[in-house]
C-alpha cells in the first residue's frame, strides 16, 4: 500500500471514529489517540502560572486555549481541561477556582454564566460492565449552559445535561437531567425545587 492509499484509510478510520464520538457511543482511548493534538495541556499549564498582573497575557493564553472566549471573561486559575479546544465561553463569563472541563466534546457556555469553586463539568462517561472499559472505554455527550446560569460550588454536571437560561444550580448538586429555564434546582440527583419568579428580586438568596 503507498503512502497515499494509507492516509486515505486513516483518515477513513478517523472519521469513522469522529462519527461513532458524535452518535454518544462506545469508544477507547488507542481510538480517539488522533485527537492529541487538540489538548491545549502546556497553555493551561502557563496560564494556570501566570501572575495575576499579566492581564493580557491571560488573555491570550483564553484565546489559544479555548475553542471560543467572550469578553469580559474572569477564570480563575487553577482550572483543568482535557482539551480547552473543545470549550466554548461566551461574554461576561465569572469561573472561580478549580473549574474542571471534561471536554471530550463540546461544552457550550453562554453569557452572563457564573461558576463557583470546585465545579466539574464533564462530558464523558463509561459503560458500567468492566469489559467494555478496557483501555478507557467510554462514552460523551455535549453540555450546554444557557445564558444566565448561576452554578453553586462543588457542583458536578453529566454528560448530555442542558441548563436552561436564568437557572441555580444548588452547591453539591449532581446534574444527571436537564434543567429548565428560570428554576432553582439541587440536590444528589440534581431535581426542581421551584421557579424563579419576580419575588426573587427582593430577597439576598434562593431560599430566602
Amino acid at each position: 500500500m503507498d503512502e497515499r492509499s494509507r492516509s486515505a484509510v486513516t483518515h477513513a478510520h478517523e472519521e469513522e471514529v469522529l462519527a461513532r464520538i458524535a452518535a454518544g457511543l462506545v469508544h477507547t482511548e488507542s481510538e480517539a489517540a488522533f485527537q492529541a493534538s487538540r489538548r491545549r495541556t502546556e497553555q493551561i499549564f502557563a496560564y494556570n502560572h501566570t501572575p495575576p498582573g499579566e492581564v493580557e497575557k491571560r488573555r491570550a493564553l483564553l484565546v489559544a486555549i479555548f475553542g471560543s472566549v467572550g469578553e469580559r471573561t474572569v477564570l480563575l486559575p487553577p482550572f483543568h481541561a482535557g482539551f480547552g479546544s473543545n470549550v466554548h465561553i461566551g461574554d461576561d463569563f465569572f469561573g472561580n477556582v478549580n473549574l474542571t472541563f471534561v471536554d471530550d466534546v463540546d461544552i457550550r457556555i453562554g453569557d452572563g454564566v457564573m461558576i463557583a469553586p470546585s465545579v466539574t463539568l464533564t462530558t464523558t462517561g463509561h459503560p458500567v460492565h468492566p469489559a467494555r472499559r478496557t483501555d478507557f472505554g467510554r462514552f460523551s455527550e455535549p453540555i450546554v449552559i444557557e445564558d444566565k446560569v448561576w452554578i453553586g460550588s462543588n457542583a458536578v454536571v453529566l454528560p448530555g445535561v442542558r441548563i436552561g437560561y436564568g437557572s441555580v444550580i444548588g452547591a453539591g448538586s449532581v446534574v444527571s437531567r436537564s434543567i429548565p429555564p428560570m428554576t432553582v434546582a439541587l440536590g444528589t440527583p440534581c431535581r426542581v425545587v421551584r421557579a424563579i419568579t419576580d419575588e426573587d428580586l427582593t430577597t439576598r438568596t434562593a431560599e430566602r
